[in-house]
């Protein structure tokens, strides 16, 4: 069933209502991400049905995201769509707000109640490599490429993308990738962390979907404790984390039991 078709985004459910899957859908321009893309990503995930547990995250074409689309850096803008320039004359506070926004597109893959899971093929560039990092988990072609290439334009990564970039392969690593923009392949993302799986391209899309299965297979409240309680730990003290596990552990055997609150 599709639920959302607009602006480069494709959102449909599977029979089950358990699988929602997330198509970037502009292959012809490489899947550059747009003000409008980002609103109809975050608009998918207010249309998420209650009753879905994962999130596939894909795109059409050879390359995931070329990232933002290069005619957002003209002086006219994106058709449509406001300049850098007008952004820029809205001031402090409306500048941080038109950014928020933009934001929104990242942040709730992360949600505590869905699991998802982005397949990566080809490049993944600056906005295209934030992208995947907002999945909690990321199967990759062979032939994916990532490089952040924020810095070398003198920007940053603004995206959300530098906190799990950070927690999956560490500062001084995060740092050098950010700094120098270079390419890292599938084997460097595989060995560093930032790729779970990395699979021939031909069976990107069934590798992810083997995934999304075995993520099923567990019931979805321990699903939800156990995300909860890894995303929380970095955050956590050692003992703070041990009182953690034991209060969600005590709220699962109360369930397994009948006894919910």
């Amino acid at each position: 069933m599709t639920v959302l078709d607009q602006d480069g985004v494709r959102l449909t459910v599977d029979d089950s209502a358990s699988v929602a899957t997330v198509t970037l859908a502009n292959p012809a321009q490489r899947n550059a991400q747009t003000f409008a893309l980002w609103r109809a990503l975050a608009e998918a995930g207010r249309r998420l049905p209650g009753s879905v547990r994962v999130v596939l995250l894909r795109a059409e074409g050879k390359s995931f995201s070329a990232g933002l689309h290069r005619q957002a850096f003209e002086p006219d803008g994106l058709d449509g769509e406001p300049s850098i320039g007008d952004l820029l004359a809205r001031g402090e506070q409306g500048l941080d707000a038109a950014l928020a926004e933009f934001q929104e597109a990242f942040t709730w893959w992360r949600r505590t109640d869905l699991v998802s899971i982005a397949a990566v093929q080809g490049h993944a560039i600056g906005a295209g490599f934030q992208l995947a990092l907002s999945c909690d988990l990321r199967v990759c072609a062979a032939d994916v490429r990532f490089a952040m290439r924020e810095t070398g334009l003198g920007l940053v990564p603004d995206l959300t993308g530098t906190h799990p970039l950070v927690s999956l392969v560490g500062y001084g690593r995060a740092l050098e990738i950010c700094l120098t923009g270079r390419y890292v392949s599938g084997e460097e993302a595989e060995r560093i962390g930032l790729a779970n799986l990395v699979v021939p391209e031909a069976e990107l899309d069934a590798a992810a979907l083997d995934l999304a299965a075995a993520v099923l297979a567990a019931p979805r409240d321990a699903v939800i404790e156990t995300k909860a309680l890894l995303r929380g730990a970095p955050e956590r003290l050692y003992d703070e984390q041990r009182a953690a596990e034991r209060a969600a552990q005590a709220r699962r055997l109360r369930d397994l039991a009948g006894l919910g609150e």
